[in-house]
């Protein structure tokens, strides 16, 4: 199915039924980081052995006896770090010497992060575009940004505004545009278990309210030749 047409199905405020929409802000608690670290891996460890112990699981198995440790610094350094803000990249802006005033795409960013209703894997690309305001970002930033919301709980909504938002304000401008396709493991391994459904959510901002500027962009992530 072409990106345009998974759009015009999904509503932006795609949700379960029984779950609410959030604010683009990931829900933290104030005290979300007086815990280290190395604290935080100690305690998931304890707690997630225990959830392998009510599941029946013989904990002094050579396979297993490791596994809530691995499990602890998975979440906390890997799949969630970026609930962290010392994980949030640095951007740095260059001056649009060149002058370029089109639109700049990068399209196919692959990203994984973790569903917030059952933590279990949500994976996909990103497509990103912009228009210089009179500077612009390294590529790489771009890939890094995707990356540090992605590595969360998440729901794709929420992810595809954080995303458009951190944007805008790194490249000081509100000419962004964020579509976003993804598989939810939520879906396809458990509950309805359907395998090829996929969600699309999108963020357009400035320019790219223009109808045909948006077409463009659309168009351009849909197609494998270069504008």
């Amino acid at each position: 199915m072409k990106q345009k047409e998974i759009l015009s199905n999904i509503p932006f405020n795609n949700q379960d039924e029984d779950h609410d929409v959030f604010s683009y802000e990931t829900p933290l608690r104030p005290d979300a980081f007086e815990k280290d670290d190395d604290l935080k891996i100690e305690l998931i460890e304890k707690h997630f052995k225990e959830i392998m112990h009510i599941l029946g699981m013989d904990l002094s198995d050579d396979s297993l006896k490791g596994t809530p440790r691995r499990v602890a610094k998975m979440y906390v350094k890997e799949v969630f770090s970026g609930l962290n803000p010392a994980s949030k990249p640095v951007t740095k802006l260059f001056d649009n010497k060149y002058n370029y005033d089109q639109m700049l795409v990068e399209k196919n960013i692959t990203f994984y992060s973790h569903c917030e209703h059952h933590f279990v894997p949500i994976f996909g690309k990103a497509h990103v575009a912009y228009f210089s305001s009179g500077k612009v970002i390294g590529l790489s930033k771009i890939n890094r940004i995707v990356q540090y919301f992605s590595k969360r709980p998440q729901v794709q909504e929420r992810l595809t505004v954080q995303i458009a938002e951190e944007l805008k304000k790194a490249l000081k401008t509100e000419d962004v545009a964020v579509v976003m396709d993804a598989k939810h493991m939520c879906v396809s391994s458990r509950g309805v278990n359907d395998t090829n459904s996929q969600t699309g959510t999108a963020n357009f901002s400035g320019k790219f309210n223009d109808p045909a500027i948006r077409a463009e962009f659309l168009n351009y992530i849909n197609s494998s030749t270069v504008m």
